[in-house]
């Protein structure tokens, strides 16, 4: 969602939709939770800051992918801290809307969600809520185009191993050549003659 990218994607491709993955949206909502629970651990100490501490994974997951025993130790936040607790709800509210398959539906409920978390009063939400509005029509794209670039993330962390582990390479024919071996459809044991493999 950086105006590096949207910026420089709109005078290149005019005619085309930006779609925002939900991956960076989940991102920004998971930070916003993460500040809240940043602003309670300061003010605590010993073991009650050590486990405000643990629980950053947990308020991090999904909804789908959390455990029973999880969703309770979460939710016993209303009862000590309220404001991280009412965080963590807003975000697990907001997986809702990829699941949502018609545009009319999806856009009236990140709208809805928009001004309950403006009411909240928590400041990292506001802000979060700001950068929501900004890229409003790009984040309703995916509901209509359900485009995901996590298979591109997924070739880039490869690429980048690949530059680690060697230490950088003599050219760039060498590292691109490393690249379409690793991730590339090439068949290596069909190129091998028929003569050199073994029986």
């Amino acid at each position: 969602m950086s105006r590096a990218y949207t910026e420089a994607i709109k005078p290149h491709c005019p005619n085309d939709t930006l779609v925002i993955d939900h991956f960076h949206v989940t991102k920004a909502l998971n930070e916003a939770v993460d500040a809240v629970r940043k602003e309670g651990w300061r003010v605590l100490a010993g073991k009650q800051r050590k486990a405000l501490n643990e629980l950053r994974w947990r308020l991090y997951r999904h909804p789908a992918t959390r455990t029973k025993g999880q969703t309770r130790v979460l939710n016993r936040l209303r009862h000590c801290h309220r404001r991280i607790h009412r965080a963590w709800v807003f975000k697990d509210e907001f997986a809702q809307f990829w699941g949502f398959t018609h545009p009319g539906a999806a856009e009236k409920f990140p709208r809805r969600w928009m001004t309950s978390a403006l009411r909240s009063r928590i400041p990292s939400l506001r802000t979060c809520v700001s950068t929501l509005k900004a890229h409003f029509d790009n984040i309703l794209a995916f509901v209509e185009h359900d485009l995901t670039h996590a298979v591109a993330d997924g070739l880039n962390r490869i690429i980048t191993i690949l530059k680690s582990r060697a230490s950088g390479y003599r050219n760039l024919n060498a590292f691109t050549d490393m690249i379409y071996l690793v991730v590339g459809d090439f068949d290596i044991p069909a190129h091998v003659p028929s003569t050199l493999r073994s029986p």
